[in-house]
């Protein structure tokens, strides 16, 4: 398979890497998204101790403990635990996105970055796969999922990202190093993380969806293997026996029998690892069957919160709370407990697991892109609208009460980014585009040469003295309000041509959608029969 420097294989599906691994046990090491952080609960009010069995409250500590709302590490640990905890800055991109605007009752909506980092620069690390000769190696984000809480804390969306998938990378400044990595226009999506770190990701997340992340949390290998353990098994479901293992020694090495089984330990990690032998042996199949264990095990905890041996959850704790990075705001139990209660709002049947769509890129079929589909999914995420298409109406657009000014005294400035779906850019797009604006009396319009990539047709602006001015261009073309939005990536208001508008002069906006596109590969958070497809070839 031919590879550029950008796609250097990952943990997950890549048989080998330059000096690293070359046997069965090292290879399809990269699906371990779901491990754990921590929280902590302390009774109101203060005074003496309470009894041990009183103060103490034990119960599982992994990122999907922290998307579940279940409690964490126990409070005589409180200050041991908050010092294992690892601390980055949130964002190393040069831009941001402006948060949400709070919605009639002054709520708005949380984003958490989940990353899943393939790092083997721990010895626990190294003995659940690879070589000495990945120590200290750039690590990949093989794993990377998004979750959002609506603002009325009523529905959860989570949606992944495939690790093959091509998408414009940021500049990025290494907080510690100081070290600047350029832009890349199209790059492997798990590259990002290895760019200065997890802030990174965020400022490549950030870039790609325009949704501004509150927090991240990244994990390593370790913590998986003891968690499972802890809560006696996750259920997963396979609908024939597999076997995760070629002749050539690539797979991951699970083996289960055809049904249900509680994995635990290594075979948990397994589970999580697994592209050879699911679906049709891609990236997606991993997602999938990583979105199948963390539901399983959202339900486990949430029947079984409290577990009941204090000195398997110590140990627990510390592998935990070791094998965690999060950024500089989210850093102590107290504040992972917290945005655990935000989470804990949220009622399992309004989870909805789903993988960003992509289809198989045109200049390298090995490698993925966004399709339509993906826009689809992430503007419904942007507005905050339920995936799972239960109840919320679709917010009306709101005029600012900034006025505008006369249409020909707005200066306009018109980016070609037909490019963003994969295609070549629809040439002089951003030139046909601005003579219909000059056409419609906006008379103060240039083109600018500035690369852009934007699947949906959209009106910048950097500053809210501008939002009218925004909007009323918008209006002019017949582009929805809800596609006008403040930037710090403009100097001005800018109109974005996007993939859906590559010919003709009338703009048609796209229907809007109420919920998830099936292409996303939607699991719901009750659903409690899923079962996991073989790969032909892959059973026993």
């Amino acid at each position: 398979m031919a590879r550029s420097s950008v796609e250097e294989e990952g943990v997950v599906p890549r048989a080998r890497r330059a000096g690293g691994r070359g046997t069965s046990s090292e290879t399809d090491h990269g699906g371990n998204g779901q491990r754990r952080s921590s929280g902590h609960r302390r009774g109101a009010g203060s005074g003496p101790p309470r009894p041990r069995r009183r103060i103490l409250r034990w119960s599982a500590i992994t990122l999907a403990v922290v998307i579940l709302g279940t409690a964490g590490a126990g409070y005589l640990y409180y200050e041991h635990l908050n010092a294992n905890i690892q601390k980055d800055k949130l964002n190393l991109g040069d831009t941001d996105v402006p948060k949400a605007t709070p919605n009639a009752a002054g709520q708005t909506p949380l984003n958490v970055l989940l990353i899943g980092s393939d790092s083997r620069n721990t010895k626990e690390d190294l003995k659940l796969g690879g070589s000495k000769a990945d120590v200290g190696r750039p690590p990949l984000a093989d794993v990377q999922m998004l979750v959002h809480v609506s603002a009325d804390r009523t529905n959860m969306s989570v949606v992944s990202l495939p690790r093959d998938t091509m998408i414009p990378i940021p500049k990025c400044t290494d907080p510690h190093t100081g070290k600047q990595y350029p832009a890349l226009s199209l790059a492997m999506a798990n590259e990002s993380l290895g760019r200065g770190g997890p802030g990174c990701t965020v400022a490549t997340w950030q870039k790609l969806t325009h949704i501004h992340i509150d927090h991240f949390m990244m994990v390593d290998f370790s913590g998986v293997v003891s968690m499972a353990d802890a809560i006696g098994g996750v259920p997963v479901c396979v609908k024939q026996n597999v076997w995760s293992h070629t002749s050539e020694g690539h797979g991951s090495g699970l083996k289960l029998k055809k049904g249900t089984t509680y994995v635990k330990g290594e075979q948990a990690l397994e589970w999580l690892r697994t592209r050879y032998g699911f679906e049709d042996g891609t990236d997606l199949g991993r997602t999938h069957a990583q979105h199948m264990y963390m539901n399983a095990m959202v339900r486990q905890l949430r029947e079984n919160a409290t577990l009941s041996n204090p000195g398997k959850m110590r140990d627990l704790a510390e592998t935990a709370t070791k094998s965690l990075k999060v950024d500089e705001d989210l850093g102590t139990i107290k504040k992972l407990y917290d945005l655990s209660e935000e989470f804990k709002k949220v009622p399992t049947k309004r989870i909805t697991m789903t993988t960003l769509p992509t289809e198989q890129w045109s200049r390298d079929h090995n490698r993925l892109v966004p399709t339509h589909d993906a826009d689809q999914l992430i503007s419904m995420v942007r507005d905050d609208i339920p995936l799972d298409g239960r109840g919320t109406k679709h917010k009306a657009e709101q005029k600012s009460k900034d006025p505008a000014a006369p249409d020909d005294r707005i200066a306009v400035q018109v980016r070609n980014g037909t490019g963003a779906d994969g295609q070549a850019p629809a040439p002089q797009r951003a030139g046909a585009v601005a003579q219909i604006l000059r056409s419609k009396g906006f008379t103060e319009v240039t083109v600018d040469a500035t690369a852009a990539a934007e699947t949906r047709t959209s009106v910048l602006f950097p500053s809210a003295d501008l939002e009218g001015d925004a909007q009323a261009v918008a209006e002019g073309l017949g582009v929805p309000l809800k596609q006008v939005r403040k930037s710090t990536d403009v100097s001005g208001v800018t109109l974005i041509v996007g993939a859906d508008w590559r010919t003709g002069t009338a703009y048609k906006a796209a229907k809007e959608p109420t919920t998830a596109p099936s292409s996303a590969a939607v699991l719901p958070g009750d659903k409690k029969d899923a079962c996991m497809t073989v790969q032909k070839g892959f059973t026993w």
